[in-house]
């Protein structure tokens, strides 16, 4: 969509600068917010706006100690648990890309979070951008810098601090206990996990709080050279002076099932995004110059409940979704045999299912190992993905070729668990001053309609607070 504003006969009326006016809640009522992603940031910032003090609980560290953690997790294949591509200050999104694109335009005002992600120092052209993107060396001083301005107001973090309970007082939540045996207490509880604390849904589903299994996508990363992607987009042979490294979106239908193209990442990397020693996930990231020699992708199927049902344990199927997550993921560090190696293929082999005999150069930084992608796969899943690269083939002349790799798994696409909530107040139904939000609720899905969905629940308990 372009919006084109004209003046005729008239001087252009002048932009409006945004400026960020907050107070001083050091002295406000306390609010407790589990998770710093950008759900939790943003309804942070809102917190303050409304006259309430926000206290952030993050499981992981800080941007620059994280760092550290990822880098360790690329080069020796190491994972700590609480500190990876997934866990930390600033959510998933901050070393996995910093993609601001959405379609959620009519869930709040997604001008106003990009202007608060320029206060804090990204590029101006996020404003303009049709896809806007940070990237991952840039995203870091943003979310550091959002820290500042919250703390600056008096609101406080608490890194390293996993959160295992819920405190209830008059059949409402009232507050958390932490790991370590901590009190947190606090007019409300926003939680702002993501999709891959899989320990807080299990603390929620034992301590009575209802949960709603939901479908999600899985796959598998496609990664070509650039200059192919570029040479097929363009139509010729070489990148025109001044374009950008050429991206691309594709869908199919196989089987009743949409494959899709996800999370594309020009000039890219693909990174390791498991949370766990004993399991390989992948996802993607670029940085902000694009600049790397490949282009990669998440190519994914859609699961139904038919699929999720199968891992429900004792007639309960909440959970099961995270069970076929993990089944899988721990398959494919099987095959992948150990320290976040990952399973590959040649695209063409995967789609002849035939192993390859070696592999092309990857950007992946803990390595590949030829093997059976498909195996890996539930058998409904993996003939989705040929069917669909199969066509995305026949729209992308070129695009089906085994100078591209295939690389397992793609699993972490998005939560699948819904905590349910109520439309209007953003409560749990059945949990009073408990609001679940963004990406781990089941709520958002990407960096802007997470922070977006952070200002809704972060308004609702405002005015819960002042009594409206």
């Amino acid at each position: 969509m372009l919006r084109v504003r004209v003046w005729v006969d008239e001087e252009p009326a002048a932009e409006a600068s945004f400026e960020l006016r907050l107070g001083d809640v050091r002295n406000a009522r306390p609010v407790v917010i589990v998770g710093s992603g950008p759900a939790g940031l943003f309804a942070a910032l809102k917190l303050i706006d409304g006259g309430l003090r926000p206290i952030i609980l993050e499981r992981g560290k800080d941007v620059r100690s994280r760092r550290m953690d990822i880098a360790r997790l690329s080069r020796d294949g190491v994972v700590d648990a609480e500190s990876n591509y997934c866990f930390g200050e600033g959510g998933a999104g901050t070393f996995s890309d910093g993609k601001l694109y959405t379609r959620a335009t009519k869930r709040g005002e997604v001008g106003r979070i990009l202007n608060v992600l320029v206060a804090h120092g990204a590029d101006p052209d996020i404003l303009i951008d049709a896809h806007p993107h940070i990237g991952t060396n840039r995203l870091p001083r943003v979310v550091q810098a959002l820290r500042e301005t919250i703390t600056g107001c008096g609101g406080e973090f608490h890194f390293g601090t996993r959160v295992n309970g819920l405190r209830w007082k008059d059949d409402a939540v009232a507050g958390v206990t932490t790991a370590a045996g901590d009190r947190v207490d606090g007019e409300a509880v926003l939680l702002a996990t993501g999709h891959s604390a899989r320990d807080v849904y299990e603390m929620l589903h034992s301590q009575g709080v209802r949960l709603e299994a939901k479908p999600f996508a899985l796959g598998v990363r496609v990664e070509h050279p650039q200059a192919l992607i570029d040479a097929i987009q363009y139509h010729c042979p070489a990148r025109p002076q001044g374009l950008p490294p050429a991206s691309y979106s594709l869908l199919h239908r196989a089987s009743g099932r949409g494959v899709y193209s996800f999370c594309m990442c020009p000039g890219g990397i693909i990174c390791p995004a498991t949370t766990a020693q004993e399991e390989v996930v992948v996802n993607g990231w670029s940085p902000s110059r694009r600049d790397s020699h490949w282009a990669n992708s998440g190519i994914v199927v859609e699961t139904g409940f038919e699929d999720i049902r199968k891992f429900a344990e004792r007639g309960g199927e909440e959970l099961a979704g995270i069970a076929l997550q993990s089944s899988i993921e721990r398959a494919a560090a099987r095959a992948g045999g150990g320290r976040a190696v990952a399973p590959a293929q040649r695209l063409i082999d995967f789609i002849e299912g035939r192993n390859s005999t070696n592999l092309p150069a990857c950007s992946y930084p803990p390595g590949l190992r030829s093997a059976d992608v498909a195996a890996v796969l539930p058998p409904p899943i993996a003939d989705a993905l040929r069917e669909g690269l199969r066509a995305f083939g026949r729209r992308m002349r070129g695009y089906l070729t085994n100078d591209a790799v295939v690389v397992g798994v793609e699993t972490r696409t998005s939560s699948p668990v819904r905590i349910p909530r109520d439309r209007a107040t953003c409560m749990h139904p059945a949990a009073p001053g408990l609001y679940p939000c963004g990406e781990g609720a089941g709520a958002a899905g990407g960096i802007v309609s997470a922070a977006m969905d952070g200002e809704r629940c972060a308004a609702a308990i405002v005015r819960a607070a002042s009594g409206h």
